[in-house]
């Protein structure tokens, strides 16, 4: 029976606020910037964008799994730490703003746990950054051996193993070497690491009711840290079987999760998920440690236990091992003044800290808002009209995305699309250049940011910088066809590098990419562009359509029997066809 779960706090929705206030009260060496409540990020109080000289380190993701990110920024470790709400990706302009606050001329890395929201938001944000001229680069960790090896994209979850990932790379960062090498070693250190968790009992967010799913005299094995299921539920096991069994999985040779052998040399951390006490982690570290040698023949270096990456209050452990070389246990030694690495921490707490400003976008200066202009040229005529149909048109099917996106995903789809659509009406009324092409499509990126959350949000805002960046390559005023065809090209690659997805997915690209491909052909064939135009968009809704015959290899689809695939078109595909083939006709009928 559920029930409420009782917590220690105030408003469920300022949780994350107020942890950063106490943990920057706590640590001397730390500091936020004061962007409460959109911008939550933690950063070394000595490091300053304008000074610092060497690379900075910074990772990020959803709360709940205290101390990770925020706790393990200082000195030779992470310089900062970009906190989302409980269990969601922190937005772009967060993860923005922390990288315009620490970043020197020696550029940044980006760590990065694999999931499809931390990807696209910290992938977003690496290539806005970049467009200010910061060098940017990202490391994905995937240490999860819980699951067998993924069919589609979504790949291997990332878990514990990921600080031992920030400890590398902030040592070496804080060793002088240059990004390319930080990055080196980062991505090193995460593909020789491998993890499992085991929990005896699910997680509870804030304000929400304690789930039963996990009954009296159960355990979850492989269960993840935002309390998805796990590999499967079995009976409660003494904790000399549970190691056994999860040492098992991640040293297994069938599935070579971690490049470990017989002979080697680990590292071996026993992470806490919250609400297991240090009694149980030592209990699992001494029985680990002993197994690692007898049974697996490895020298195990060092033992870090604790709780480093929590689930909130999830009862139990997740263990990684990690393969040790001299490179590795070096940076592993390296001193760090992070608080929660297991060392002691020191410095004096001054009487006041006042908050740091957010550094403002290198962008657009104040005096550069975008403004509809007074009175639109013929392009400008063609662009709102096209804009202005499309919108529509997802308005208009709102109700039909929400069902197809309730028998294939979490139903809303078609709510999603509706917000951004809405706003995008709205603010072409008063800030849309419709005269300049570009940054029209720039500011169609900044309405979907606002409004447009989840991932359909993050992908067209995405799709959206893509193409104005491609569009800005272009000197003229004027977009010439050709270059708007090239400008979908650069969209739909984004899209794919960032999603993973590519044709035949299942996915919004499976109608944007055979809309190019004729949208191309019929250019260089001679069409005129609008008709060109029409063209691809019948190619688009071919493709939607088409979507109901492929097995589903991203997203929430990816988890449903092709049974029931096969009866629903893909709703991000059917988006797609609405909205472009609305532009083409609204297009064509202007240019007559």
């Amino acid at each position: 029976m559920a029930f409420q779960g009782k917590k220690l706090i105030n408003d469920p929705n300022d949780v994350v606020i107020e942890f950063i206030e106490g943990l920057i009260e706590t640590y001397p060496n730390l500091q936020y910037l004061d962007g409460f409540p959109q911008i939550k990020v933690v950063v070394r109080a000595d490091v300053s964008s304008s000074t610092y000289d060497k690379v900075a380190v910074i990772s990020g993701g959803g709360s709940g799994h205290e101390p990770a990110h925020a706790g393990f920024v200082g000195e030779g470790m992470l310089t900062a730490a970009i906190c989302g709400d409980v269990f969601a990706s922190p937005p772009v302009d967060s993860i923005l703003a922390g990288i315009r606050a620490v970043t020197g001329v020696k550029g940044c890395l980006l760590i990065v746990k694999n999931y499809t929201g931390d990807r696209l938001n910290f992938g977003l944000a690496a290539e806005q950054a970049k467009s200010e001229g910061y060098k940017v680069e990202m490391v994905i960790v995937g240490d999860d051996c819980a699951l067998p090896p993924p069919r589609g994209i979504a790949g291997r979850r990332g878990l514990a193993g990921t600080i031992l990932v920030h400890k590398v790379a902030g040592a070496a960062a804080a060793a002088g070497k240059d990004l390319a090498d930080v990055t080196a070693e980062a991505k090193n250190a995460s593909e020789s690491v491998g993890t499992m968790g085991v929990a005896l009992s699910v997680c509870t967010l804030p304000g929400q009711v304690t789930s039963d799913r996990l009954g009296p005299g159960k355990m979850e094995l492989g269960l993840g840290i935002h309390g998805e299921p796990g590999a499967a539920v079995v009976d409660l096991q003494p904790v000399d079987i549970v190691i056994s069994h999860v040492l098992n999985q991640i040293l297994s040779t069938e599935t070579q999760y971690v490049p470990i052998t017989r002979g080697g040399r680990v590292v071996l951390l026993i992470n806490g998920l919250g609400a297991t006490p240090l009694m149980e982690l030592m209990i699992a570290a001494g029985k680990a440690v002993p197994q690692l040698q007898l049974e697996h023949g490895l020298a195990v270096d060092k033992v870090y236990t604790g709780s480093f990456m929590t689930s909130l209050d999830m009862a139990g452990f997740s263990i990684s091992i990690m393969k040790a070389d001299e490179s590795i246990l070096k940076r592993l030694d390296a001193p760090t003044r992070a608080p929660s690495w297991p060392v002691g921490a020191d410095g004096v707490r001054p009487p006041a800290k006042i908050p740091l400003p957010v550094p403002p976008c290198h962008a657009r200066k104040k005096d550069e808002e975008p403004s509809r202009p007074q009175q639109l040229n013929v392009h400008g005529i063609i662009l709102e009209a096209g804009i202005e149909a499309a919108a529509n048109a997802i308005i208009d099917i709102k109700d039909s995305l929400n069902e197809w996106d309730g028998k294939v995903g979490d139903g809303d789809c078609g709510s999603t699309m509706f917000r951004g659509a809405v706003a995008i009406l709205e603010d072409m009324k008063s800030y849309y250049p419709l005269n300049d092409a570009a940054e029209t499509v720039n500011e169609i990126a900044s309405s979907i940011r606002r409004v447009m959350g989840g991932t359909s949000g993050i992908i067209y805002d995405i799709f959206c910088k893509a193409a104005y960046a491609k569009l800005k390559e272009n000197s003229e005023s004027v977009v010439s066809p050709k270059q708007w065809a090239a400008a979908l090209e650069a969209s739909i690659a984004a899209v794919s590098k960032y999603g993973g997805a590519s044709a035949g997915y299942r996915t919004m690209l499976d109608a944007l990419i055979p809309a190019s491909t004729v949208l191309h052909e019929r250019l260089v064939a001679g069409d005129d562009p609008p008709t060109a135009f029409l063209l691809s968009s019948e190619a688009a809704s071919s493709g939607s359509e088409s979507t109901k015959d492929m097995q589903a290899q991203a997203g929430r689809s990816s988890y449903i029997s092709q049974e029931i695939l096969s009866t629903v078109p893909d709703p991000g595909a059917m988006a797609v066809a609405a909205w472009y083939r609305a532009a083409a006709l609204a297009v064509k009928d202007k240019c007559q």
